[in-house]
């Protein structure tokens, strides 16, 4: 997509990011953004989760706009310059692009997380294995707040945490302790 920016056109990029570990950081990834502006793209956007490459897909879809990866493919100018059935079939080579980039993505962080139950049960077997570790500051600011008469759904606004969350500690709570300072054992 070409957007008019500091007087000139410009193509904007929207780039998706990834790591596959959180001991991982982005700086051979970021290069792709300082590749992209070095090549004339306007970087609108920066994405990371799946859940924001899933919806970048979309709006990319809705709008009509290309796939390009600098170096590599940029279908946008031969889309642009083409008509007929050449431009049907570069149309659909984009969309087959974009839904590779995120079935690839996707399947990389569902094989990431097996990966990580399947280690988690060998050490559990092993007896190696203890889980996570309470965060009892957590805890207390959650059960303090229940005990108050606070919802479920603002308990866990106030805490920063999920309802979910919210959920599991006032549960452990009501079986394990009656009062927020046996949390600690």
């Amino acid at each position: 997509m070409n957007v008019i920016r500091e007087g000139r056109e410009v193509t904007v990029a929207r780039v998706y990011l990834r790591v596959s570990t959180d001991e991982q950081d982005l700086a051979r990834q970021e290069a792709i953004v300082t590749g992209a502006r070095a090549t004339g793209y306007y970087v609108a956007s920066v994405y990371l989760p799946l859940a924001e490459a899933e919806l970048l897909v979309a709006t990319i879809r809705a709008k009509g706009a290309r796939l390009a990866v600098p170096g590599i493919v940029d279908l946008s100018d031969l889309v642009t310059d083409s008509g007929g059935v050449a431009r049907i079939v570069l149309e659909a080579v984009q969309d087959m692009l974009l839904r590779v980039a995120l079935q690839t993505a996707r399947d990389d962080y569902e094989t990431r997380r097996e990966r990580q139950r399947e280690g988690i049960e060998i050490a559990k077997r092993a007896g190696r294995y203890n889980g996570r570790k309470p965060d009892l500051v957590l805890h207390r600011r959650i059960i303090g707040l229940r005990e108050t008469g606070m919802s479920i759904a603002r308990t866990a606004e106030l805490a920063g945490c999920s309802i979910a969350q919210v959920k599991r500690v006032t549960a452990f709570h009501r079986v394990r302790a009656p009062s927020p300072e046996n949390i600690i054992e």
